[in-house]
């Protein structure tokens, strides 16, 4: 009988934590987990607004990239870890709403994991080395048709590969797709020269124009201000192939709420300073900041149509 009393006291004190700990957060560093590599769009955008986060919070926020397997390893780095808002995942639309249609995942995306906010929303472009004898859409069309399997593409995450099958099945032009860690890693195999072509998240407009890359095509409904010269996939006649994505901050399932209240308070504060909206114009991303709600309800929707997607194409990973 006398153990009764301190059963319902350890009781209390688990229930009064959470409010405690949301009290006193943060008081040490935060992790900030991205899993790509680092040079990636994933990677970027994290690097943009991690010292922002930190000057709001008080508290170093220390990145950490965990590459591997499409997102899946950091992503089950941060799914698993204490739900204490000291552990937070960057990540991208792909890794979140795709990867459950395609792999058998070490956790739930929709039940592992909070949502905070996306930050941005990004686009593409499809780029070639300059050593491919092809200037144009239209004649990169026409140098793969004639040549099936010469040329390969490089694919850093599974909705690269599969936009890039959507183009195979657009175009009727069959490419080799390469897997890699990420995007920075297939940005650094294109521009070397190891693999023929990729589709970059625009963090190679520095590189279209030095002429380190020829840009063929912008992945997005209308032409890039970076890249106005660039046309789009519709304006060269491939219908269907686009890459309309985002980037996103998340916490282990658990958090508390208070915890993502702030978190969604910076997030929101940060996409609004006039030097972040700069920076992300410059990489033709577009800020965002909704609600903790909002980018829940769009990661349920985005989970169903990739499914339906992958399934009526019969998409599989090479």
């Amino acid at each position: 009988m006398q153990r009764r009393p301190l059963i319902l006291s350890a009781l209390a004190g688990a229930v009064t934590a959470l409010p405690v700990l949301a009290d006193t957060w943060p008081s040490k560093p935060i992790r900030l987990v991205v899993p790509f590599a680092p040079g990636g769009a994933t990677d970027v955008v994290a690097r943009i607004i991690s010292q922002k986060l930190a000057d709001g919070l008080g508290q170093p926020v220390v990145i950490d990239n965990k590459a591997g397997a499409n997102g899946i390893v950091g992503t089950d780095v941060v799914a698993k870890a204490a739900p204490d808002g000291y552990t937070l995942l960057l990540t991208v639309a792909s890794a979140q709403t795709l990867t459950p249609a395609l792999y058998k995942l070490p956790f739930d995306p929709l039940k592992d994991l909070a949502p905070i906010s996306i930050v941005a929303n990004l686009g593409g472009v499809m780029v070639v080395h300059p050593s491919v004898p092809a200037k144009t859409m239209q004649e990169f069309i026409a140098l793969v048709r004639s040549k099936p399997g010469k040329y390969d593409f490089a694919a850093g995450t599974s909705l690269i590969q599969l936009i890039g099958e959507n183009f195979k099945k657009a175009t009727g032009a069959y490419i080799v797709p390469i897997p890699y860690k990420g995007t920075g890693p297939q940005l650094a195999a294109v521009l070397a020269g190891e693999v023929a072509m990729t589709i970059d998240p625009f963090t190679a407009v520095s590189h279209i124009k030095a002429g380190r890359l020829r840009a063929l095509a912008v992945l997005l409904p209308k032409r890039s201000p970076l890249l106005p010269d660039v046309p789009t996939m519709i304006e060269v006649g491939v219908q269907g192939v686009e890459l309309n994505s985002w980037a996103g901050l998340l916490a282990p399932t658990g958090t508390p709420k208070p915890v993502i209240a702030r978190l969604h308070e910076e997030i929101r504060k940060i996409v609004a300073m006039p030097d972040v909206k700069e920076r992300l114009a410059s990489l033709n991303y577009e800020p965002v900041g909704n609600t903790p709600e909002q980018f829940a309800a769009l990661m349920v929707t985005e989970t169903a149509q990739w499914a339906k997607v992958v399934k009526e194409t019969n998409f599989k990973i090479e």
